[in-house]
């Protein structure tokens, strides 16, 4: 196999243009063995396979820098830099992240997770090797998907102001996650639905037919694609933002991706190299779902388990509950409509259903604009993604008042995607804005009730959730308001209180039961509500302990923690101790591996409380 003689770009220029189709094949069966083991992001980086080759073979890294957009796509260009025999621990703990990092590998120009970076962060690695004196070019490899974020035409404009030797390369699949949405999308697809290019199509189809015949004709059916793709849009766009425009080329067509970028690397200022792709090439199941097949997880052996719904799964189905009784419910989605759930709200409500592209802070205003016409929107995104839109929760929706409702997704550690996803500064984040009112479900069946209070409470509302699956408690009860800013008290005991927020109530539950074995008693409160926090409850807890842990998962500096402290402060005579994720970034792993790293397990409880109660026994002062 030639994969078995290839570890860096060296050996990759010393190969043929036929020894790289083979190696193409090969890197392909690679990495779909190994990700049908680790799990990861499949059809994006099989698509790129071949960019990848001839990235390679022309450019040489470290000294030309790829800057990757999202990153998703980066494992073929992993395996050929030097980590082909660490490629099996993709996404596990202590393993290569599945996304490029600067601390994995100096090959890796910028480390990405979230898309339309890549350009932005290009040029000023471009600005920064001019102002230093360092030679090499700089490539930021972009998909489609990703030009519906306003960073990315942030970073096009100023590279067309500075004129420099940047390389744009323009992975068109036609896909981001799911299927592409928005004017930009369909800028770059009207090649072959608009009226005037459907005729100038027809028009040389009847010339060609009439001077050549039916015979040559067929083998000419290439013109069209120059004609429909070469003459009109998209080029037009770019080359009005200050870049020279080449494309459209076949992306896995590698002598001609080879020379082109061949001749590209010879030109002068910012150069746009459009590259049409197919999403999960070469392996037919990727082909035909792409969608399906862009995040997967591990094969599992086919042994019975008890099927519970995961916390999105609840979202999705309570939302479509409670748009049936009330029409003015909506459902928004920034390019995730199966990963936030509302791929079925679309499917019975699709007037009432938004996907606004890979645009996180028009969706935010865009709901604000909403709710200020007496609508209900709820705007469905990850933790880690809503972050993008901090300026516009405060000032579109909080600032007014407007009732928006912020589903918040994979809140908390998120597992094998690392730290550019996990979901752990939002109710740091989201407490310091004024009028917000901040929740977390203890379990699913509480996720419904918070999820139709916020709905119905006329406030900008956040109810933030796990990624996973929930406990499996059964959802007993119908629909039922819950009193803003009132926790519950789920275990009485004598020597301290545990206050939980979220996920790890159950996880303080556990521990308590096991303390109480070995003679501690301790309360466990349910802490559903991060601001505002239950004052009075809080009060009368704290005259009867004087010791009280707190426990989150999310950054223990500005979270529930830090809340709790700022209340008592003032006149708290006891201890109070936060519990929560440190202050670091957490790498990538399990989701269980992560928690028990971090001490959020029942496990960890439980030792941490013991600990400091024996310790506080034996040193009272």
């Amino acid at each position: 196999m030639i994969l078995d003689r290839v570890n860096t770009p060296e050996d990759v220029k010393k190969l043929s243009e036929e020894e790289l189709k083979q190696l193409a094949e090969e890197l392909r069966r690679f990495i779909i063995s190994v990700v049908e083991k680790t799990g990861g992001h499949l059809a994006s980086s099989l698509g790129v396979v071949e960019l990848t080759l001839a990235l390679l073979k022309v450019f040489s890294p470290p000294k030309d820098e790829i800057v990757w957009d999202v990153g998703h796509q980066s494992y073929p260009y992993k395996i050929l830099t030097g980590r082909k025999e660490k490629f099996h621990t993709l996404r596990q703990l202590g393993g290569i992240a599945g996304f490029p990092s600067i601390k994995e590998s100096p090959y890796d120009a910028f480390g990405t997770g979230h898309s339309s970076t890549s350009i932005s962060a290009a040029l000023g690695i471009k600005v920064g090797k001019r102002l230093k004196g360092e030679e090499g070019h700089v490539i930021a490899v972009i998909g489609d998907g990703a030009l519906t974020a306003g960073e990315a035409y942030e970073g096009l404009n100023n590279a067309g102001q500075l004129k420099e030797d940047l390389i744009v390369i323009l992975n068109d699949n036609e896909m981001s996650i799911s299927k592409n949405i928005g004017a930009i999308s369909n800028y770059l697809t009207k090649l072959t639905t608009g009226e005037n290019l459907r005729k100038a199509k027809e028009r040389l189809e009847e010339v060609t037919k009439r001077i050549f015949g039916e015979k040559v004709y067929k083998g000419l059916k290439r013109v069209e694609d120059l004609i429909v793709k070469g003459l009109f849009p998209p080029g037009m766009l770019f080359e009005e933002l200050g870049f020279r425009y080449i494309g459209p080329i076949d992306g896995h067509d590698i002598p001609t991706l080879i020379t082109t970028l061949q001749n590209v690397s010879k030109m002068k200022g910012p150069t746009l190299v459009h590259v049409l792709t197919k999403k999960g090439k070469g392996y037919k199941p990727a082909e035909e779902r792409p969608d399906k097949f862009h995040g997967v997880s591990p094969k599992k052996a086919k042994a019975e388990e008890k099927k519970v719904p995961t916390y999105t799964e609840i979202f999705s189905k309570t939302l479509i509950e409670i748009a049936e009784k009330d029409e003015r419910v909506i459902g928004i989605t920034a390019a995730m409509p199966s990963g936030t759930g509302l791929d079925r709200f679309k499917e019975r409500f699709p007037e009432r259903y938004f996907d606004v592209g890979i645009a996180e802070q028009h969706a935010v205003t865009f709901a604000a604009g909403l709710a200020r016409k007496g609508l209900k929107p709820v705007v469905a995104i990850y933790s880690t993604f809503l972050q993008r839109a901090y300026d516009q929760i405060i000032h579109d929706v909080a600032l007014q008042e407007l009732p928006v409702v912020f589903a918040i997704d994979r809140a908390g550690l998120v597992g094998e995607d690392g730290a550019t996803h996990h979901g752990l500064f939002d109710l740091s984040y989201l407490r310091a804005v004024p009028n917000m009112v901040v929740a977390a479900p203890k379990d699913e069946e509480e996720l419904r009730h918070l999820l139709y209070t916020a709905i119905r409470s006329n406030k900008p509302f956040a109810v933030r959730y796990p990624r996973g699956k929930g406990y499996g408690v059964p959802i007993r009860e119908p629909l039922k308001e819950i009193p803003v800013g009132s926790w519950e008290v789920l275990k009485e005991g004598k020597d301290a209180v545990i206050l939980a927020v979220g996920w790890p109530v159950y996880q303080a539950l556990k521990a308590a039961e096991e303390l109480e074995k070995e003679g501690i008693s301790v309360s466990v409160v349910n802490a559903r509500f991060i601001k505002p926090i239950d004052g009075e409850l809080l009060k009368k807890l704290a005259q009867k302990f004087k010791i009280i842990f707190t426990v989150e998962e999310n950054t223990v500096k500005g979270g529930f923690g830090s809340a709790v402290d700022e209340l008592l402060a003032p006149w708290y005579g006891g201890k109070v101790i936060n519990i929560g994720i440190p202050d670091r970034f957490i790498e990538h792993g399990k989701q269980e591996e992560l928690r028990k790293l971090v001490g959020l397990d029942a496990e960890s409880l439980y030792r941490k409380v013991k600990d400091f109660l024996i310790k506080r026994e034996k040193n009272p002062v």
